[in-house]
């Protein structure tokens, strides 16, 4: 088996109701990670980037959150319309998607404005 090009992470993480930060995912089913892996086979990726549910990948407030490895890309507020420009853009062609990356000083920081 190849080694992967991409390995492309989905926060699957559920809060309960009234948690003091928001879930990525509130029923479970992540349709982002599904139009994910689909659009990534589809696009011939299947042997070359894996897509992965993961737990919380601390980014509630700019949820749902991905993150694309090598590169650490970190994309936030993610739909999953979105899906097919991640996977063409950055996947595909090798460009991140600037509209939907996080500043960098809101990532592993306590400080960041969207934290309450």
């Amino acid at each position: 088996m190849p080694l992967f090009e991409h390995h492309v992470f989905v926060c699957h993480n559920i809060r309960p109701e009234g948690a003091p930060r928001p879930s990525c995912t509130a029923d479970g089913k992540s349709e982002l990670h599904t139009q994910l892996q689909q659009l990534s086979k589809a696009a011939g990726l299947g042997n070359t980037v894996r897509i992965n549910k993961s737990g919380c990948l601390d980014q509630c407030e700019h949820g749902p959150t991905v993150v694309v490895y090598p590169e650490a890309v970190w994309y936030g507020h993610v739909k999953p319309e979105d899906a097919a420009e991640i996977v063409q853009e950055h996947l595909v062609n090798g460009r991140p998607v600037e509209r939907l990356r996080l500043p960098d000083a809101c990532i592993n920081t306590k400080s960041c404005p969207h934290r309450g």
